[in-house]
C-alpha cells in the first residue's frame, strides 16, 4: 500500500521520541508547561500563578541540564539531543521574559522558592515518575508575616481629621470582639501538599461543570422586613439579604450592572449590623452612595470623605471614600473598629502591584484581625476583564485565598470533595466550592423580567474627507510595517514547512505583541494603533454629534459617550450651536458638580443630552431618564462598553434601550467593533457557564494588530 512507508516512518519517529522521553521524562512536562506560560504572556503580563510556574520551569531546566551532563550512562548523541530540547524550553523562557522584564529576577539562581513553588516542582517531578526523598514530599508553609496597614512610604501622608480625634477621645477603647479566639492550629489536610491556585483558576477558565457561578440562596421570605416605608426590594435582592440574615458574610456580588447592588449592600449592612461600615467607591458615585444610605436606611448616618476629611461626621455609621484618597486615611480607618467593608467596582483592584489594591487589601486584613465575622462585599458586574486571574485580588479581599493558597474555609470545602487536581472531576467540584464561598451572579434576563430589552445598533459612517483618507493610508502603512517584520523573521529562521499562502500564527502574534508594547511605551508621540484609533474618534466626532442631536429631537434625552476630551469638546460645541442644553460628566469634576449634572439630566426637562466620558462616567451612574445611548468612540474592552450602556439599562428603566455605535466604515474601527462583540467569552464561560471559545481572552488591541498583520499579508 502506498501509505505503508509514511506510517512506518511515523511509528519510527514516535518510538524514537518515546525513547528520548524515557531518558528524561520531565522534559515533555516542562515543554507543555512553558507553552502554557508563553500563551498567557502573549495576552498580557503574567499573574501570580503563572509567575510561579515560570520560576519552577527555570529551576527544573537547570536541574535537568546538570543531571543530563553528569549522567555517564547516556550516549553523546542522546545527551546532545536532550540538551537541545532543554535549550528549546530555555529559549521560550527567555522570549517570555523579554516581553515581561519583571520575570528576569525569577531566573536568578539564588531566588528563594516559596512553598507554592516547591509544591509545584514536587508535583511535576512525581508526574514524571521521579522518586523523591521524604523531605521533598512534605512541604510546610512559612509562618505568616504581619504587614502594617500603613506602609512606610505612606506614613507621612496620613491625616487624622479633628472629628475623628473627638470620636477617639469619646471612646478610646474599642469593645473587644469576644467571638475572636486565638487561632487554632489547623490540622493537616489531604490537599495541603498540592498547589491549588492554578487548578482553581483553571476550573473557572474552562467553565468546568457549566451553570451560572452563583451560590444557592434562600427563597424569598414571606414578609419584607428590611425595606423602609414606601420602598420595596426586588425578589433577587430579598434572597441575597436573606443569605446575610442567615449568617453569610463574604460575597462577590457579581450581578450584571443595573440590578441594584448598591441598595443590596446598604441593606446588607443593616441586616448584619455591620457598623461602622466603610465603602470604598469610585469618585463618581460617592454622592450617590450617601443618597442610597439615606434612602434605604434612613435611621443610619453616612459621611462622605473629601480631601483630608476636615468636614466629615466622625460619629457616622457609614464612611464613604474614593480609591484615590484612601491612602491618606488608612491610619485612622484601621483603628476605627470597622465591622464591615464594601469595595464598589471591585475590578478596580485587580492589579495587585498598585498602591490602590494594596491599601484595600491591607484594610480588609486588619478588619478580619479585629472582627470575628465581618461583612465583606466586593461589588462588580464585570469581575473578569482580561484573564481569570483577575479574581485573585477579589478573593484575597474576601479572605477566601491568600494568593498562594486557599484560606482555611475554602480548603476545608476542597478537602471534602475527596478529589485532587489529578482527578478530572476535581475541577467542577472546585468551581462549586469557590462559588459556595459567596459568589452571587444574576443576569437581568433572569431576575428582572420587567426590564425592557437592550439593543446595540451599529451605524457605519463614511470618512470621505481628506482626514478620513489620511487615516486609511496610515492604517495601510501600519499593516505593511507589521507584515515586513513578519517576513524578516520568517526569512531569518526559514519557513519550516509552511504551505504556500500559510502564515505562522505564533510569529503573527509575536509581531503584534511587540508592536503593542512599543505603542504603549511611545504613547501619542508616534503613529501607532492608539493614535490611529484616536484620530478615527476625532474624525467621527461631528458625525456622531449630529446623529445624537437628530436623535434627541425625535426621542428625547440622549446619553453621548466618548473616550477623549477633544471628542467631547467638539460634540458639546456642536450641541451648543444646535441650541441644545447639555450637561457634562468628566473625570476632572468635583463629586458635587458631577452629581448636580446627573440630577439635572434626570430631572430637568430642558436638558437634552449628557456628554459623558467612557472612563469617568461609565460606572455607578444612574441615567434612566434616557433610553438612548450614542457611543461616539469604541472602547478597548467589552466590559467598558457594557458598563456605559448599563448606565441607562438598569432597574427603573421603563423603555427599551438602544445603544447606537458610530462605526467608521472601511477602517480598523469596524474590526474593533467585531472584536468587542467576540471578547465577551471569558465572563460567559467563567461566570455564566456558557460554552464559548476559550481562545477569546486576547486583548482587543492585540487581536486588532494581528488582524492588520494578516490583512497586509493577504490572509485576513
Amino acid at each position: 500500500m502506498p501509505t505503508t512507508a509514511p506510517q512506518t516512518a511515523q511509528r519510527r519517529r514516535k518510538t524514537s521520541s518515546a525513547r528520548r522521553d524515557d531518558e528524561a521524562p520531565i522534559i515533555p512536562i516542562l515543554a507543555r508547561k512553558v507553552r502554557e506560560v508563553e500563551a498567557k504572556a502573549q495576552r498580557g503580563k503574567l499573574g501570580p500563578t503563572n509567575r510561579v510556574k515560570f520560576q519552577v520551569i527555570a529551576f527544573l531546566v537547570r536541574e535537568e541540564r546538570a543531571r543530563v551532563k553528569a549522567d555517564t550512562e547516556l550516549t553523546d548523541a542522546v545527551r546532545a539531543e536532550l540538551l537541545k530540547r532543554l535549550d528549546g524550553v530555555a529559549t521560550i523562557l527567555a522570549k517570555t521574559a523579554a516581553r515581561d522584564t519583571s520575570l528576569i529576577q525569577l531566573l536568578e539562581v539564588d531566588q528563594a522558592a516559596s512553598p507554592v513553588a516547591r509544591r509545584m516542582r514536587r508535583d511535576w517531578l512525581l508526574e514524571s515518575g521521579a522518586e523523591l526523598p521524604p523531605d521533598e514530599l512534605i512541604i510546610t508553609d512559612l509562618a505568616p508575616v504581619s504587614v502594617p496597614v500603613v506602609p512606610a512610604a505612606l506614613a507621612e501622608r496620613q491625616v487624622v481629621p479633628p472629628q475623628v480625634e473627638a470620636r477617639q477621645l469619646a471612646n478610646p477603647f474599642l469593645a473587644p470582639d469576644l467571638a475572636l479566639r486565638a487561632p487554632k492550629e489547623t490540622p493537616r489536610r489531604r490537599l495541603d501538599s498540592w498547589e491549588l491556585m492554578g487548578p482553581l483558576y483553571k476550573a473557572f477558565e474552562t467553565g468546568a461543570g457549566g451553570g451560572a457561578a452563583s451560590m444557592d440562596l434562600p427563597e424569598v421570605p414571606e414578609f419584607d422586613h428590611v425595606s423602609p416605608k414606601g420602598l420595596e426590594v426586588m425578589p433577587h435582592q430579598s434572597r441575597f439579604l436573606e443569605a446575610v440574615r442567615t449568617g453569610h458574610r463574604s460575597f462577590l456580588l457579581a450581578d450584571e450592572p443595573g440590578l441594584g447592588k448598591t441598595a443590596e449592600s446598604v441593606l446588607a449592612a443593616s441586616v448584619a449590623g455591620a457598623y461602622p461600615l466603610l465603602a470604598v467607591v469610585p469618585n463618581v458615585v460617592k454622592m450617590n452612595w450617601a443618597r442610597e444610605v439615606e434612602r434605604w436606611t434612613p435611621q443610619r448616618r453616612a459621611t462622605v470623605i473629601h480631601g483630608d476629611g476636615e468636614n466629615i461626621d466622625a460619629f457616622a455609621d457609614v464612611f464613604i471614600v474614593n480609591y484615590e484618597i484612601l491612602d491618606r486615611h488608612l491610619s485612622w480607618l484601621s483603628s476605627l473598629g470597622l465591622k464591615g467593608m464594601v469595595v464598589d467596582e471591585a475590578h478596580f483592584i485587580k492589579n495587585l502591584t498598585s498602591q490602590r489594591s494594596q491599601n484595600v487589601l491591607a484594610l480588609a486584613t486588619r478588619i478580619r484581625e479585629q472582627v470575628s465575622n465581618p461583612l465583606l462585599l466586593a461589588l462588580t458586574g464585570t469581575p473578569l476583564i482580561n484573564d481569570v486571574e483577575d479574581f485573585d485580588a477579589i478573593w484575597r479581599f474576601l479572605g477566601w485565598t491568600t494568593g498562594e493558597k486557599p484560606g482555611p474555609a475554602l480548603m476545608e470545602k476542597l478537602d471534602e470533595t475527596g478529589l485532587t487536581p489529578a482527578d478530572k472531576a476535581f475541577y467542577p467540584e472546585a468551581r462549586n466550592a469557590v462559588i459556595s464561598m459567596g459568589i452571587v451572579r444574576r443576569k437581568k434576563k433572569d431576575v428582572a423580567a420587567d426590564l425592557p430589552d437592550k439593543l446595540i445598533a451599529d451605524l457605519p459612517v463614511e470618512l470621505d474627507d481628506e482626514f478620513g483618507r489620511s487615516i486609511r493610508q496610515a492604517e495601510r502603512e501600519l499593516g505593511e510595517r507589521l507584515a515586513a517584520r513578519y517576513r524578516r523573521i520568517i526569512e531569518a529562521r526559514g519557513d519550516r514547512g509552511l504551505a504556500p499562502g500559510e502564515v505562522d500564527a505564533d510569529i503573527v502574534r509575536l509581531v503584534a505583541q511587540n508592536e503593542l508594547e512599543e505603542s504603549k511605551a511611545a504613547g501619542t508621540g508616534s503613529e501607532n494603533v492608539f493614535t490611529m484609533v484616536r484620530k478615527i474618534g476625532q474624525a467621527k466626532a461631528l458625525l456622531a454629534a449630529d446623529y445624537a442631536a437628530q436623535l434627541q429631537r425625535s426621542v428625547g434625552k440622549v446619553v453621548f459617550f466618548a473616550k477623549h476630551i477633544d471628542v467631547m469638546d467638539a460634540a458639546e460645541a456642536h450641541f451648543a450651536g444646535a441650541g441644545l442644553k447639555t450637561v457634562s460628566l468628566r473625570g476632572d469634576q468635583t463629586t458635587t458638580a458631577r452629581q448636580e449634572a446627573i440630577d439635572a439630566f434626570n430631572n430637568d426637562p430642558d436638558v437634552g443630552i449628557a456628554v459623558c466620558s467612557l472612563t469617568a462616567a461609565g460606572v455607578g451612574v444612574n441615567m434612566q431618564a434616557s433610553s438612548n445611548v450614542v457611543l461616539a468612540e469604541l472602547s478597548w474592552t467589552a466590559a467598558e462598553q457594557t458598563q456605559a450602556i448599563d448606565r441607562v439599562h438598569r432597574i427603573g428603566q421603563d423603555e427599551p434601550v438602544t445603544a447606537w455605535r458610530i462605526i467608521a466604515a472601511h477602517t480598523i474601527d469596524t474590526k474593533i467593533a467585531e472584536l468587542i462583540d467576540s471578547k465577551q467569552g471569558l465572563a460567559q464561560r467563567a461566570l455564566d457557564g456558557e460554552a464559548v471559545d476559550p481562545q477569546s481572552s486576547d486583548s482587543v488591541q492585540l487581536s486588532a494588530l494581528m488582524h492588520l498583520t494578516r490583512q497586509a499579508l493577504g490572509t485576513a
